[in-house]
């Protein structure tokens, strides 16, 4: 059954999606993705023909579903109380928001998602579980990404310091056949492999055994989900009309309004399923962002006046029913009076969003037709990293980071204020360690930039954020501006087995992404965080509030008149 979609569009713009529809159509565009024909977007078939698995993968993993239910019920056996993904990217975020709008199952595990270098940020996981009775899930499609591998690292060697540990009993891995990652847990005999099937991007990977491993651990009904997945994906083979098919409407939708300027997809959800938009930024930058064009999603903004928009957004409004959804409700119903074209896309529960995973993945395969790009490579995020071996190797060579260009607090606000114009987008790009009082400060600080600057923002904490938008930040529309806000990480997390540690790990992503922005002519600003990270944003947001106008007093002159005579 279809999800219930409300559209709420100037009509000039609903003809703008009713020709990109009738452009589907004349192509065959949803009959040749189901046949997997690669030449739907380029000629070439490189890593087009072997990224298309997640099309059938619901199938696949309908049959896998009672071996999920039967090893999340020995891990319950065993007395885990905690489990702990080591993923970055679509290996991580697909989970992120599982974990985020299910909770807390009673009798289940915890599950964490760590998806960061950041020294902090690793602390702050290592504090808060008992090493001895947790498992460690190893999420890697390449099986040898950096991050996962120095994560493992920390947790193995704290594990085997663990009185009453289980060696490699307590981690499990998740990545595709013959791969690295595949082998050390071979020869460290970790509990299970779970070999998902390699003809899926990371992106595209929600619904394999990255989300639905963790999903069964944490006691969300896997069968149930799949369900929700298979009714979509039955509903996305609709050829005609292509109007009740949910991906190709979605994608006609956003393609077509991205052509004509609005290219800021800015989701809005419900409270409960807020962390959406997390998984959705990273399907659509890292699909879309590249050959100079693409979409820019827009996850988890503050909403303010209804005004200070301009007309480059299209909104996405994801609405639970039964959520806390009042005053989301009045500041779309606000959005709408002052006719900005808002999508509302309605979900009876948490279930629902399987359909929503695959939803988008098709709306954006069938986006990337109509952008005419090819949506399932990623050619500028190797940069980054190529650029982080450098700069590690730089570090272990002379003992220090290269000499970079460096802002105060105000020289940010000066910068950015200059550099604001219509039609562009703030990346806020967070190296730090999430918390409430974090969270608080760069929401005031996005808030700021749209209220009074009127540019989107996005934000996002490094070095997820590589995995996710920074295909997009190097390889799609030029109107980014880039605030990279780095922690002091202090104090340090030495990495097992190697000779730099995770503060000097994420300093080197900081600044090798930051030399990947400039080799793109990017507009970039690194402002160091300090001793207090929360006052230095605050002390940011405060400088961008334009100046108040200081009234000086009239002064009143008496009349002149006719001189008196003396």
């Amino acid at each position: 059954m279809t999800l219930k979609t409300d559209r709420l569009f100037p009509s000039e713009l609903q003809s703008l999606i009713m020709t990109a529809t009738a452009r589907l159509s004349a192509s065959c565009a949803v009959d040749r993705l189901w046949a997997r024909d690669h030449r739907l977007w380029k000629q070439d078939p490189t890593e087009i023909t072997n990224r298309l698995g997640w099309l059938t993968i619901i199938e696949y993993m309908n049959d896998k579903a009672a071996e999920l239910l039967t090893f999340a019920a020995s891990v319950k056996k065993r007395g885990i109380r905690d489990v702990v993904l080591l993923g970055m990217g679509g290996s991580s975020l697909g989970p992120e928001v599982l974990r985020a709008s299910f909770g807390l199952s009673p009798g289940f595990p915890r599950l964490w998602v760590l998806d960061s270098t950041v020294p902090g940020w690793v602390r702050q996981v290592t504090q808060a579980i008992d090493p001895a009775r947790s498992l460690f899930i190893l999420a890697s499609k390449s099986g040898g990404t950096i991050e996962v591998m120095s994560l493992f690292a920390h947790f193995w060697e704290l594990v085997h310091k663990t009185p009453g540990h289980q060696g490699g009993e307590q981690f499990i891995a998740i990545t595709d056949p013959g791969t690295g990652l595949e082998k050390l847990a071979a020869e460290n005999r970790f509990w299970r492999t779970f070999t998902n099937p390699p003809d899926i991007g990371g992106r595209y990977s929600v619904l394999s055994y990255f989300g639905l491993v963790p999903a069964a651990l944490m006691g969300i009904d896997v069968a149930r989900l799949l369900a929700r997945g298979t009714a979509m994906a039955k509903d996305c083979r609709i050829q005609s009309p292509l109007e009740g098919n949910p991906g190709a409407d979605l994608g006609a939708t956003m393609a077509s309004l991205a052509q004509a300027g609005r290219n800021k997809v800015t989701v809005i959800a419900s409270p409960q399923i807020a962390a959406f938009g997390l998984w959705a930024e990273q399907l659509l930058a890292e699909s879309t962002g590249k050959e100079g064009t693409g979409l820019i999603p827009v996850a988890q903004e503050p909403i303010v006046s209804s005004t200070a928009y301009g007309t480059d957004r299209l909104f996405v409004y994801l609405r639970l029913k039964g959520d806390e959804n009042r005053e989301l409700d009045r500041q779309v119903a606000g959005l709408a009076r002052q006719d900005h074209p808002i999508l509302t896309l309605k979900l009876q529960d948490c279930y629902d969003l399987a359909g929503e995973f695959f939803r988008w993945e098709v709306a954006t395969a069938l986006a990337g037709h109509l952008l005419g790009i090819h949506p399932f490579d990623q050619p500028n995020v190797q940069e980054s990293k190529d650029n982080t071996a450098r700069v590690l190797g730089t570090i272990q060579s002379t003992g220090r980071l290269p000499k970079q260009t460096t802002a105060t607090a105000v020289q940010a606000a000066a910068q950015l204020k200059r550099q604001c114009r219509p039609g562009a987008y703030v990346a806020i790009l967070a190296y730090t360690t999430p918390s409430p009082g974090m969270e608080r400060a760069i929401r005031s600080l996005r808030r700021a930039l749209v209220s009074h600057h009127r540019v989107t923002t996005t934000a996002g904490y490094g070095p997820r954020y590589l995995h996710s938008t920074g295909q997009l930040h190097k390889g799609g529309p030029r109107t980014g501006i880039f605030l990279q806000l780095v922690d002091r990480m202090v104090p340090d997390l030495s990495i097992p087995g190697k000779p730099y540690t995770f503060g000097t790990l994420a300093k080197a992503q900081a600044a090798g992404d930051i030399e990947a922005l400039q080799a793109h002519e990017q507009q970039a600003i690194v402002l160091p965080l300090g001793k207090n990270p929360i006052a230095t944003i605050q002390a940011l947001t405060k400088a961008l509030a334009p100046r108040k106008q200081v009234r000086r007093p009239t002064i009143r002159r008496a009349k002149s008149g006719p001189a008196r005579k003396k």
